[in-house]
Formats: C-alpha cells, sequence, structure tokens
C-alpha cells in the first residue's frame, strides 16, 4: 500500500528529546515500511526514516534559534500533500485541525488520528465547521467532549517491543518523567515521594510558556524538598530508559483530561508499575493491581507505593507485549486504512501487498 504520513513539523520525526506525537508517528511508520509498505514520510528536514523523507521545513520548529510562524510552513506541507495526493492509497494526518478545510476537495481516502486534548471550548469550531472529516483517537476517553464527530476507531499508542529492556528488579526512587506544566502536577509527585521516604528523580523538559510557572511555583517546592529530588531536567535515549527501568514507580499524578499518558507504556515496557491519577486515558491504560494503582488522591498514591511489592514486573512487560506494540498499532491503523479504502471508491483498489 502506498501511504503518505503527514506529522506536526514542531519537532523532528522521532524527536531528539521530547515529543510525543512525533516520536508515535516515527514508531508507526517504520513499522510500516518493515511491513513492505511504500511511505512517504512528511516532516522536518531534519527527521530520521526508513521511509521516503518530503521535508515540510528544514529543520523542526521547536529546534530553531530564530521564531518561526508554525500556521504558514504547516499550511504549505498540507498544500503540497494534497497536491501529490494521487501519489498515495491513503493519506494518514497527525496536524491536529490545520488539514480539515482541504479534505473537502481530497480524491482518495483520509484519516486523521487527534493526538491532543479536545475538551476546550476554543477548539470545537472545527468539529462544527468540518463534521465530515473521519477521526481516530488515542483512547476513548479523549473523544468524549465531541462524541459526535466522524469517529472510525480509537487506536492506542504503541512502541517497539525492543526499544526498551525490563528489568525485574524494584528500584530505591520514584520517577517523574514528562514535561514540568501545571496540568502535570509534579507538585502531587514531590509530596507523595516524601511521605514515602523515597528519592524522586525528575526528567522533566520545562516549555517555554510554563517557565513562569516553573520559577514561581515549581522551584521554591524544588527547594523545600532538598536533597530528597534530583532534577535531571530533559533526557531521552538510553539515559531515559536507565531511569525507567530503575525505578520504584513512575507517578503520574495528572491534573487534566490526559488523551493518551505515552510514559505510561513506556514505564510497562521496563516492567515499572504506574502510580497515576484517574483521569483521562488512565483507566484504559493502567489495570489497577496489576500494571500499577489508579487513585484518586495524595493518601491513596502513598499508600499504592506501599503496595508495589504486590505488582508483578514480568507481568507489566508481559501487559505492555500483549496491548502497546508498535506491531499492535501499525496493524490496527492497517485495517482502517483497507477500510476506508473499501469504502471509498471500487477505483482506489489498487493495494500493492
Amino acid at each position: 500500500m502506498r501511504i503518505a504520513q503527514v506529522a506536526p513539523l514542531y519537532e523532528s520525526v522521532p524527536p531528539q528529546l521530547y515529543g510525543g506525537t512525533e516520536r508515535v508517528v516515527s514508531w508507526l511508520t517504520e513499522e510500516l515500511v518493515a511491513a513492505g509498505h511504500e511511505v512517504t514520510l512528511y516532516a522536518s528536514g531534519d527527521s530520521l526514516t526508513a521511509a521516503t523523507l518530503v521535508p515540510g521545513i528544514e529543520r523542526a520548529i521547536w529546534r530553531e534559534t530564530r521564531k518561526v510562524d508554525p500556521i504558514p510552513n504547516h499550511l504549505a506541507m498540507i498544500e503540497r500533500v494534497f497536491r501529490e495526493q494521487d501519489d498515495y492509497d491513503v493519506i494518514h494526518f497527525h496536524t491536529d485541525w490545520l488539514h480539515f478545510p482541504f479534505v473537502r476537495w481530497n480524491r482518495i481516502p483520509v484519516v486523521t488520528t487527534l493526538h491532543g486534548r479536545l475538551d476546550q471550548p476554543e477548539h470545537q469550531v472545527q468539529f462544527r465547521s468540518w463534521p465530515e472529516v473521519p477521526l481516530i483517537s488515542i483512547s476513548d476517553h479523549q473523544r468524549t467532549p465531541v462524541p459526535h464527530a466522524s469517529w472510525l476507531a480509537t487506536v492506542h499508542h504503541g512502541l517497539p517491543a525492543s526499544l526498551l529492556r525490563p528489568s525485574w528488579s524494584s528500584g530505591e526512587y520514584l520517577l517523574f518523567l514528562g514535561r514540568l506544566s501545571p496540568e502535570k502536577r509534579v507538585d502531587r509527585a514531590v509530596a507523595i515521594a516524601a511521605a514515602a521516604g523515597l528519592q524522586l528523580k525528575i526528567a522533566a523538559r520545562i516549555p517555554e510558556d510554563d517557565r513562569t510557572y516553573f520559577e514561581r511555583v515549581v522551584s521554591p517546592v524544588f527547594d523545600a524538598a532538598g536533597d530528597r529530588i534530583e532534577f535531571l531536567g530533559e533526557v531521552g535515549g538510553p539515559r531515559k530508559e536507565e531511569l525507567l527501568r530503575g525505578a520504584a514507580a513512575l507517578l503520574f499524578p495528572i491534573d487534566w483530561p490526559e488523551p493518551f499518558g505515552l510514559v505510561m507504556i513506556e514505564a510497562m515496557a521496563c516492567g515499572t508499575p504506574v502510580i497515576a491519577w484517574r483521569g483521562g486515558s488512565v483507566n484504559e491504560i493502567v489495570e489497577d493491581g496489576v500494571t500499577g494503582f489508579v487513585v484518586d488522591d495524595l493518601d491513596q498514591a502513598i499508600a499504592a507505593v506501599g503496595r508495589l511489592r504486590d505488582i508483578d514486573r514480568r507481568v507489566c512487560r508481559a501487559r505492555f507485549e500483549e496491548r502497546f506494540t508498535a506491531a499492535r498499532m501499525a496493524a490496527n491503523y492497517l485495517e482502517i486504512y483497507h477500510r476506508r479504502l473499501r469504502l471509498f471508491s471500487p477505483r482506489l483498489q489498487r493495494i500493492r501487498g
């Protein structure tokens, strides 16, 4: 099958460090190539892929030292995709809603995976204006604010089975991994670690928009905790794997409707249980008492740390392999592609494998 994958231009594919959407697009793209499909990736020019790369911009926007307006660059890339649509059997967008106006003029099947939150009022106009655009959610919970949109399916994220090695030995510290934004509630992680008497390692990116929040709110919390906290900044690659494998648990104390939460399945791949706040996708990802604990407040989270011995790290890894591999994710998407091809038009039945 000839497939176009269209990624955001904020980060390279895969990202150098933080960048969940671009990482998932990379895993999906490489899995499709390995399965023998002809894949073209529209992404930033500093991306690395076995697919055919079509640069939408020379360098990822977040890695530029100069200020770059993302909208014109994304629109130019999207316009090019539609100009070249006859080269493909299906086009798969990961660019939020920017391409929605173009979809009314497509000649081949187009699908869109939405990677972000959908509950904010200012985001609803696109679903009212283009209700016919076929959409894929990354969790069932993600779609609840817009139940009447044209949902095709939910496809949970997956990562390569060989990417992260499991460890069967429980670590001596708790881990917070992600970004330091208000909705991620790192302050809860600090409180849990303090009450449990364990060290907390924090490997996190500070988004530029949240730097004031970090300086006014988070930094004083870190200072008060003293040497119980080790702040490592943004990490990736082997260092990220090392931290996940060595943790007693990953703390995921969110205070927002998380659409997926990639770090939860990365922890499971390492055999590391997750202690996560109920909300968003958490109940779909973490199996309470099996791959971690789903909690509602600080007291429950602190109690969960004391119950980590009840979690079998081998079971965490096994459940990851059953539910959250890139091979499973790619198979789910291929099923959707084929379904759309069959429904779209008989003249488009030109699949090459």
